[in-house]
């Protein structure tokens, strides 16, 4: 009934996924490639997590 209240956890993981990918960009622009290559790191398994949502939402 009041499904309106609850957070998409899709949009809130979307969000830090983006997030991730920005402060890669920003480590890979200061020629720091480690710190670059965990961050995006970070970012695929959140992106792993998204999708992994969104076939569970579709079945």
């Amino acid at each position: 009934m009041f499904s309106f209240f609850k957070k998409d956890p899709i949009k809130k993981l979307d969000k830090l996924y983006k997030d991730k990918l920005e402060q890669a960009m920003h480590a890979q622009r200061n020629g720091d490639i480690r710190s670059y290559s965990m961050i995006t790191a970070e970012a695929e398994k959140i992106n792993d997590q998204i999708t992994q949502l969104e076939n569970e939402a579709k079945t």
